[in-house]
């Protein structure tokens, strides 16, 4: 958004969090784009999601665009690609959020764009996200989910930690 803005071309940014508490970079977006601010609880400017956002611009505020970028959780972009692709927007995707090792040794970041296999950490991690198979990739990223849990569970309570739910304060 900075080069953009430096570049004199406008552009609008969606921030979209659960909650007021969790909305990051407001002041540096507002410097330098169009800010559209929506919570999942509506405790902070617009209520709902980023793609119900996005609609309103469209349909509701008469917005169109050339181009979109959507980055953050695969939930959040899957649904964006589907709105985006439903009104003609050319959407690229940035795939960090499946990338562990950042090599192309571990082969986590493997990833569907069209029909071809590609690694997120050394092929991209940008992507036409009109072609990711978004199912795919999360269900792949799913399966590193147990163990970096438990990996944060153990970091987090350190000597207490029996592996067990968590909460329980271990062997106290």
């Amino acid at each position: 958004m900075k080069w953009l803005h430096e570049h004199g071309i406008t552009a609008d940014a969606i921030i979209g969090a659960k909650t007021k508490d969790l909305v990051i970079l407001e002041e540096q977006f507002k410097k330098v784009c169009n800010l559209y601010v929506t919570t999942d609880d509506g405790s902070y400017m617009r209520k709902g999601m980023v793609t119900v956002c996005l609609d309103d611009l469209v349909h509701k505020e008469g917005k169109s665009y050339d181009l979109c970028i959507a980055i953050g959780p695969m939930i959040m972009m899957k649904f964006v690609c589907k709105m985006t692709k439903e009104l003609g927007i050319p959407t690229v995707v940035s795939m960090n959020p499946i990338m562990v090792d950042g090599t192309g040794m571990c082969g986590a970041c493997r990833v569907m764009v069209g029909d071809e296999v590609k690694f997120a950490c050394v092929d991209g991690p940008e992507f036409d996200g009109h072609l990711i198979d978004f199912d795919q990739a999360m269900q792949r990223q799913a399966m590193y989910r147990t163990e970096e849990g438990r990996a944060k569970l153990k970091q987090e309570e350190a000597e207490t930690h029996h592996g067990g739910c968590g909460h329980c304060g271990g062997d106290k």
